[in-house]
Formats: C-alpha cells, sequence, structure tokens
C-alpha cells in the first residue's frame, strides 16, 4: 500500500511488502515512480517534481523487522543471566506470596515437547504474577530415583547387571541422572522458562533423602504402614512391583475361552446335580491353576441349560444366548429351564478342571453381564477384587508365579514355564480333562503394560509394604480434602475422586536397587518389626550425613545404637528391609522436602500444574503423604493440560515419524513461536503440533511484531517526560485518540482475566485481535496521515504518539509472560526511562476512567460504515477505476439517522476511509452504480475519481494543489504546514 511522499509502508498488514531490517520504510524517489503512481490520462498533472522526504514525519527504528528468534534470544538469555533479572523479581514482600510448586520430571534423556509446553506454562504464570506484584519464585527439581533411570544403567551394564555390586550400581545411576539433569536443565533455560536454576531440588540429595526417610517415619508411627501378601501390579520383565501411575494401557489379544467346573457337593441347593457344570468365561486361562472359587452376584437370575447332549449348565439367564452361540450351538441344541439367584447358589462346592482342589461358590457386586456368563473365576492371588473376595471368605491367596512370571513347582503341569507362553497349553488341557465348552478364538482388549519396558505386566501376590487407605481414615480425609480444594478444568475433581475413593492400599515397595530403602529392621528371632521413633530419628541423621547409600554400606549393628535390643523378645540381631521405596512417594513428599524446608517457599502451594495423568500420579501421592501426615492437602489448587499430539491428532511415535521436538522448533523458529503455541490453544485439551501448525503461528507472530515495530518506529522523536502532559480532551481531533486508549482498556482487563482464569488461549488471541484488527487494519492506519504530515511538534501528532507510547507500553506487558524473548526486545526500544527489563515492570492495571462506553457505541456506527467503504473501494480497485484508495471520492448516501452522525463527523471521514474526499447526502438517491450496504441500514456507497490534483507531499488529491506560488505541488493543508 501506497503512503504520503511516495512512501511504503508496513504496520501488520497481510499485502505489505518486503522491506529492509534496518529501516521500517523504504522511500522511493524518483520522477519515473511520481509519473506511474498518476492515474491514466492525467498528463496535465505532471508538474513540477520537488523532493518532500525531508518534510515529513518518516518512522525510524532499529528494531528489526526480521525477528532472528534463534540468535536473538541467546543474546537476551545472556541478559537476563548477567543482569540476575529473575533475582532481581524476587526482591518483593514475601507475605504477598504465590507459589507454583513444579513436579519434578525423571532426570532421563533429553526434553519431549510435553516437557516444555508443561514448563512453558508454569513460566506463562510465574511471570504474570510476579509483574502483578506478587513473591512468585520458581523453584525446579528433578526425580531422579526409579526405573526409568536404573532401567538405562542395566541397558548400559548388559549381562554385567547380574551381580552388580549394589554401591556400583547406585553410583552409575547417580551420574546418569546427574548427567542428564544438566542436559534438561539447560534446555528448559534455552526455553526461556525463569526460575532458580542454579538451585533446584533434586530426590537424590541428601537432605531431600532424609526427607523421604523422615516422612516414611511419620506413616509407620502412626500405624499405616504394614507389610501383607496382595497381589500388586508386577512386571516379569522389571522384576518389580508397579504403581498405578507406572501402567500403560494398551491392546492386547488374548484367548477367549468358556471353561466347566464340575459340582462336587451341591450343599443342599434344589435340583442341582452332582454332574451340573459352572461355566466361566476367561481371557487369561494362565491363571485358571489359581483359581479358588467361582463368584456369582447375589441378586442376578442364574438358569439351567441342557444342552444336546444331556449336559446341564449353569449361567445367568441373560448370558445364556452370547455364550452358547459364542461355543457353537445353534438355537434348538439346548434348552433352559429352572432359576436360581445367586444367594441360593452360595456355598455350592465345585472341582478344579484338572486340580486335586475344590472351588467354592461365593457371592460379589463386582460381578456383571457386560460379558462372560455371570459366573465369575476366581483367583484371589492374581486380581484385585479376587484378593478382596479371598478375604472376605478366608480364601488362600494363592499365587504359584514367581518374579520373572514362570509357575513355580506348585504348578506341576508348566513348571518353570511363563504364564504367558502357556495359555495354549492350558487350553489343551482343559480340552484333554472335557471342561472346555468351547472358544470364542482371539479377543483384543485393553491391558495393562510396564510404562517403562512397554511389555505387559500381571497381578501377582506377593509379600509387599503397603499404606493403609483405612488406618487413620486417611481415605476419607483424603476425598474431603478434594472436595475443598479448586480442580481446573473441574471435571479434574470428580476424576481424582473417584480414583481416591476406589484405590486399593498404596504399594510403596520396590524390589529394585535405585532408590531410598524401606528404612525398617526386622528381628530375626522373632519377626518383629521396630517402629521405634528413636530409630527412625538415627537413620534420618545418618542419611542426611552421607545420602540413602548408607543403607547399603552400614550393617544393621553400625546403623542401630550400640546395645539395641528387640522390645518383643530381647534379641540384639535384627535384619534391614532390602526394598526400596515407590518413587511416586519421593516426588509425592516434595511438599514436605521443599515447600516446608526451603526458605525460598513456603506450604501449602497456591497450585501444582501437570499432564491429566498425575490424577493418578503425582497429585495423588502428594495428596496422601500430606493428608497422612498432615490432614491436610499441601496445594490449593490443581490444574491440568492434555497431551501433546501430531497435526492429525495421532499419539506421537518414533516409529510413525510424527515426532516434533522442542529443539526442533528452537532451532527452527526460536523459543517464543513454541511459546505461543503453547498459549494458542486450549491447552486442557490435547493439543496439536506440527509444521503447518507452527507455520501459522510464526505468521501470526510476524503481525504482531510488525504492529510492535511500526509503533517504534513512530515514537523515535517523542519526548516522554513532556508528552505525558497532554490534555486527550481537548479537540474533537482527538476523539479517536481516546477511543484507543478506551480499547486498551478493553483489552486489559480481558487480557487480566484469562491470565487469572489460567485461559492463555484467551489471552493470545485477544491481543492478536487487537494488533492486527484494531491498531494495523483501524487506528495506526488511519493515524499515518496525521503521523507523517502534521506539524512534527503539533499537538495533535504529539497526542497520537502518547497514545501509541501508551498502547506499546501495556501490550509489551501483556504479551511478556507468553513471548518473553519478543517482549523483551522491544522494551529495549521504548524511548523513555524504564525498568531494567520488562519482567520487572508492573503489569498493566485497567484505567476505568479511560473507558468510554458512550463514545465507542458511537464509534462502533463509523466503523462499520468504513467497513462498507472499503468494500465498495475494493470493487473499484478489482474494476481498476482507482488504484489506491486516496484517488478516491466517497459519497454517503443514508436516511435521516445516519446524516444526523455521519455529516457532524465530515471533515474527519476522508482521514478515517483514507480518501481524498467525503460528501454526506440525506434522502437522495445515488448516482448509478452504487454500493449498496446489506450491513448498514440506508447506506448507499457511490465511489467517483478524486478532485484536483494529487498532492506531492502528502498523496491526497485536492482542488487546492496547484493554487500557491510557493510549492504548487502541494495541497492547502501541506503548504500550512510548510510555511507556517
Amino acid at each position: 500500500m501506497c503512503g504520503p511522499g511516495g512512501i511504503h509502508y508496513e504496520t501488520g498488514r497481510s499485502d505489505a511488502g518486503h522491506f529492509k531490517n534496518s529501516i521500517f520504510l523504504f522511500i522511493v524517489y524518483n520522477c519515473n515512480f511520481f509519473e506511474a503512481c498518476l492515474p491514466a490520462g492525467r498528463d496535465d498533472l505532471k508538474m513540477k517534481k520537488t523532493d518532500f522526504k525531508d518534510t515529513l514525519n518518516l518512522p525510524g527504528t532499529d528494531f528489526p523487522m526480521k525477528a532472528n528468534l534463534v540468535k536473538k534470544e541467546i543474546d537476551i538469555l545472556d541478559f537476563w543471566a548477567a543482569n540476575r533479572i529473575y533475582l532481581k523479581m524476587q526482591d518483593k514482600d514475601r507475605s504477598n506470596a504465590y507459589i507454583l510448586h513444579d513436579g519434578p520430571p525423571y532426570a532421563n534423556g533429553h526434553i519431549h515437547i510435553g516437557h516444555a509446553l508443561n514448563k512453558i506454562l508454569k513460566d506463562i504464570i510465574v511471570k504474570y504474577k510476579s509483574m502483578n506484584g506478587f513473591y512468585a519464585p520458581f523453584v525446579p527439581g528433578w526425580d531422579c530415583h526409579g526405573l526409568p533411570i536404573e532401567h538405562e544403567v542395566d541397558k548400559k551394564l548388559g549381562s554385567k547387571k547380574k551381580g552388580f555390586p549394589i554401591l556400583e550400581k547406585r553410583k552409575l545411576c547417580k551420574e546418569y541422572a546427574l548427567r542428564f539433569l544438566d542436559i534438561q536443565r539447560d534446555e528448559f533455560k534455552r526455553l526461556g522458562v525463569f526460575g532458580d536454576w542454579e538451585d533446584p531440588y533434586i530426590t537424590m540429595s541428601f537432605n531431600y533423602e532424609a526427607s523421604i526417610v523422615r516422612e516414611f517415619g511419620r506413616f509407620v508411627e502412626n500405624g499405616s504402614v504394614y507389610k501383607g501378601k496382595k497381589p500388586v501390579r508386577w512386571c516379569p520383565s522389571c522384576i518389580t512391583a508397579l504403581a498405578e501411575a507406572e501402567v500403560e494401557y494398551a491392546d492386547k489379544e488374548s484367548p477367549s475361552i468358556y471353561v466347566k467346573f464340575r459340582v462336587k457337593e451341591p450343599k443342599g441347593a434344589q435340583d442341582i446335580n452332582k454332574d451340573t457344570c459352572f461355566v466361566i468365561w476367561t481371557t487369561t486361562p494362565w491363571t485358571i491353576p489359581a483359581n479358588m472359587a467361582l463368584a456369582l452376584h447375589p441378586d442376578l437370575p442364574y438358569t439351567r441349560v441342557t444342552t444336546k447332549d444331556g449336559e446341564e449348565l449353569i449361567l445367568a439367564g441373560q448370558m445364556v444366548k452370547d455364550c452358547m452361540g459364542k461355543t457353537g450351538y445353534k438355537d434348538g441344541e439346548y434348552k433352559t429351564e429352572g432359576a436360581w439367584s445367586g444367594k441360593e447358589l452360595e456355598g455350592i462346592i465345585c472341582k478344579h478342571p484338572w486340580i486335586d482342589r475344590e472351588s467354592v461358590i461365593i457371592l460379589g457386586e463386582h460381578v456383571t453381564l457386560e460379558q462372560g456368563t455371570g459366573v465369575v473365576h476366581t483367583a484371589p492371588g492374581h486380581g484385585e477384587d479376587d484378593y478382596e473376595m479371598g478375604l472376605k471368605y478366608g480364601l488362600d491367596i494363592y499365587a504359584p508365579v514367581n518374579e520373572t512370571g514362570c509357575f513355580t513347582d506348585e504348578v506341576e503341569d508348566f513348571s518353570g514355564q511363563h504364564v504367558f507362553k502357556v495359555n495354549q497349553a492350558v487350553i489343551d488341557k482343559l480340552q484333554e480333562k472335557k471342561a472346555l465348552l468351547g472358544s470364542a478364538g482371539k479377543t483384543a482388549h485393553s491391558y495393562p503394560h510396564c510404562w517403562r519396558c512397554k511389555k505387559p505386566v500381571i497381578f501377582r501376590a506377593t509379600e509387599q509394604w503397603f499404606i493403609s487407605m483405612k488406618e487413620n481414615n486417611l481415605r476419607q480425609k483424603a476425598l474431603e480434602e478434594i472436595k475443598q480444594k479448586k480442580w481446573i478444568p473441574a471435571w479434574g475433581m470428580d476424576r481424582i475422586y473417584g480414583m481416591v475413593e476406589n484405590r486399593p492400599d498404596w504399594c510403596i515397595s520396590r524390589q529394585r536397587t535405585w532408590g531410598v530403602p524401606i528404612t525398617l529392621f526386622k528381628c530375626k528371632k522373632c519377626d518383629e518389626i521396630i517402629k521405634d521413633r528413636a530409630i527412625i530419628d538415627s537413620v534420618v541423621k545418618e542419611v542426611e550425613k552421607a545420602g540413602a547409600d548408607v543403607w547399603f554400606e552400614k550393617s544393621e549393628k553400625e546403623l542401630l545404637p550400640e546395645g539395641y535390643k528387640c522390645n518383643n523378645c530381647g534379641s540384639d540381631e535384627f535384619i534391614k528391609e532390602t526394598d526400596i521405596l515407590d518413587v511416586w512417594f519421593d516426588s509425592g513428599v516434595s511438599h514436605a522436602a521443599v515447600m516446608e524446608a526451603d526458605n525460598r517457599l513456603s506450604w501449602p502451594a497456591a497450585l501444582y500444574l501437570e499432564g491429566s495423568d498425575q490424577h493418578r500420579g503425582w497429585f495423588q501421592s502428594s495428596l496422601l503423604t500430606s493428608v497422612g501426615t498432615r490432614a491436610k492437602a499441601p496445594y490449593e489448587a490443581v490444574l491440568t493440560h492434555g497431551f501433546v499430539v501430531d497435526g492429525q491428532g495421532k499419539k506421537m511415535s518414533k516409529s510413525l515419524r510424527n515426532v516434533t521436538s522442542p529443539q526442533e522448533v528452537t532451532d527452527r523458529h526460536g523459543a517464543d513461536i513454541l511459546r505461543l503455541w503453547c498459549s494458542a490453544a486450549d491447552y486442557r485439551e490435547d493439543m496439536r503440533i506440527s509444521r503447518e501448525i507452527l507455520d501459522r503461528l510464526v505468521e501470526a507472530y510476524r503481525k504482531i511484531r510488525n504492529t510492535c515495530r511500526f509503533m517504534l518506529g513512530n515514537l523515535r522523536d517523542l519526548d516522554v517526560s513532556s508528552a505525558g502532559n497532554i490534555d486527550m480532551s481537548k479537540s474533537d481531533i482527538l476523539e479517536i485518540d481516546r477511543l484507543a486508549l478506551s480499547m486498551l482498556q478493553r483489552l486489559t482487563a480481558k487480557v487480566t482475566l484469562a491470565y487469572e482464569n489460567f485461559e492463555f488461549h484467551d489471552v493470545f488471541h485477544s491481543i492478536y485481535s487487537f494488533c492486527v484488527i484494531n491498531m494495523s487494519s483501524f487506528y495506526l492506519d488511519v493515524l499515518k496521515d496525521r503521523l507523517y504530515t502534521f506539524k512534527t511538534d503539533s499537538e495533535e501528532r504529539r497526542a497520537s504518539q502518547w497514545v501509541i507510547y501508551r498502547i506499546l507500553v501495556s501490550l509489551t506487558k501483556m504479551m511478556a509472560p507468553i513471548l518473553s524473548f519478543t517482549a523483551e526486545e522491544i522494551w529495549r526500544f521504548i524511548p523513555g526511562e524504564k525498568e531494567e527489563s520488562v519482567f520487572l515492570s508492573e503489569f498493566p492495571s485497567v484505567e476505568t476512567a479511560l473507558i468510554d462506553k458512550e463514545l465507542e457505541e458511537k464509534w462502533e456506527t463509523f466503523l462499520k460504515v468504513r467497513e462498507e467503504v472499503n468494500k465498495a473501494l475494493e470493487i473499484k480497485r478489482q474494476e481498476k477505476f482507482i488504484g489506491n484508495s486516496l484517488e478516491a471520492k466517497v459519497g454517503l448516501y443514508v436516511n435521516e439517522a445516519g446524516y444526523n452522525v455521519l455529516e457532524n463527523y465530515k471533515h474527519f471521514l476522508p482521514t478515517l476511509f483514507i480518501v481524498s474526499s467525503v460528501e454526506v447526502h440525506k434522502d437522495k438517491s445515488p448516482a448509478a452504480g452504487a454500493y449498496k450496504s446489506t450491513v448498514v441500514d440506508g447506506l448507499e456507497v457511490l465511489i467517483e475519481k478524486a478532485e484536483g490534483n494529487k498532492c506531492g507531499r502528502c498523496w491526497n488529491w485536492s482542488p487546492s494543489v496547484g493554487k500557491y506560488e510557493e510549492f504548487p505541488e502541494l495541497c492547502e493543508k501541506c503548504h500550512k504546514v510548510l510555511t507556517a
């Protein structure tokens, strides 16, 4: 688009050209260009050419058009570090604190895009809160123990891992964790995330490990910790128990079979014969050797099915057709008769299909008719519901499977065979014993897999340490606390509430090496567990001095006080526990180890923020460890974000080659584009990312940047110290400036509310819309004539500059939490005295006195008319009737109501429409060819050629051009400016 004096300009509009980095405008001055701009057939207007560029107030700034973020961001990082900006931000009243507690990622591998999303969201909040006057420190943390790290070390050890010395292995794990901690720290800092990076919390520090032991001791002391044999999620590959949060679900194909259990003793049940069979359905044939019972629902109706061969079967009446059909029976090949409730069948004893063992009929509310037969195969050693039923009925918690997933010698037929390889052999055995009613082939179902090795897990009853959910009323206290806290999104409360309400006791023991040990002693003689507080405290002191390694370095006698004896039997011989604690306990006590212990922070936190998977992970472990020892949740609010998926909404996978790494984005576009991506969509849903999505955001970023650059270019001669004295209500010509300030206050209110509600997508869209629509397409576009062609120190021009200054300062502050690097760069170029960094400035507040609702409503009409005029101009431009809009004269044909509004502003309408002249007509019909508005009632727009000649300075067409002896090329306005 052309501007005054032969100027090409860019203010973020999509049709702007490309220009050199060193200047904002590229000015073309030569006769050929000037003549080329004259419309065809107007040779009479080709008069003397004079260069007026020195008389114009041309914009100029060293702020580059091309962002070059990849290089520029490194310079800004150095500036923040050298000037200790983060530390200066903490120089605030600590009684007004906002603590966002960082959930620790694993110190394992490079950060992925999910890590980047998480840390950037936290950074946006912390920066906003700090600029809003809060003491808002950010202490990052790392989770350094556990299976992910030990697994990587095991891979490097290879065949040497068996029998490798524990302390040597722990040393390798520590080195591995420290290496990636340093790598991840640099990667997070590269994203522009502020924090106390040189003093983070790490779960393998001596103080933190001592805190873990201390918090574990509190549970021991209050009686919540016990050892018992229960089925737990067990990974046969990693050879350890797994927490629920360490399990992922993936589809798995399993055999689907129907098995007959023949009645041994009817126990008085009416009309039940000894040869009658109860039918179960299972997709885990390998658990049949561990069967102890068959569960029925107490209130469901069960019926007898007699096959064509005379065999009698019992199953739920509603499941007969499905079961018989899947096992090869057609209608007419069986009949049903009799009916019993589950209660009437309780106590019947059946025979195991081939093992000399009884299987009793029991009742359970967990039995449903979603699939199967309504008769549930029950192996208390291999399932949670089965275990609970086993306890209720006094069944043996039998699990004849070893730690590698192979059957023990207790199962003679399959001893030494892996459970996942024995399914067909079990089916063959059932067939041999005539206990297989039929097979429904393979069924695909969601099955738990180990999060680390990605292999299927099993439920296996083993001796483990647990924290009881019943003892000390932990479950109920936790549920009450959940209801008292704020969950964002709100559905998060229902999700974690349901999880805690239904979760089993917490299995806290792991059969691994790299972690904090369960620091308990057992009497060698009487098996009494030592729960003496003094002993626990003495171990805490040892760990504070030498770390958790001390448990493996020292013997029992070295760790216990000299002469210590068992309170139960008097023995002085003890055995150390060899299991380590669940790493979710490690990170779960961070509220105690960090928020309570670190004088930079305070307890409870204002906010925990992690991915939605942490409802069953860190959010829950933190809640239970805090409620279990302090009766309070460690947070006031919990915010969750979704997962990152590819552009098609698919899960990222190396095999699919659809992974986007944060390093790839920062190397190609810069961290600010990644930060913009984090805020551009609603992160509470799954976030899509792709090259196309990022390219669109780059374009949006350019428009925001160019808008700010245009404003900077027009502030080069502004004296900020004196400009603030301008009376913004003095003249009608400044009404549009007052409107701009009113729009700014509306933006400030909207953005502030969005930040407060963590709705960062609203922040981005509001700022983007303000820059592109309110500023570039309207206010700044209209201002160009005043900025460029008015007298340099005129009140009207200075007023516009002061408004631009105020808008730019506020806009820069508002975008700073998101576009941190760009905001800091802009801040350097804003004239006048200001804080050293944008992050040391105060977030803008809403100045309600500047909000003018009446003015906004009035101008809403003007802007609608302006849109309609632009449509009419574009039609004439397409018809090549005009080139740029200044070649046009606009006739507005309106009704009386419209006339009364527009006539009073007719002197300003040419400026508003960026045309040379405007006439307003009331109740008149325009000439043919007028554009009829469908938006503004009664409006028609007629576009004609502008009258007069073209001003060589402002490019407006005017009859006054040529009438002055001195400067005949100028219009009346420009002549006055040069001759005043």
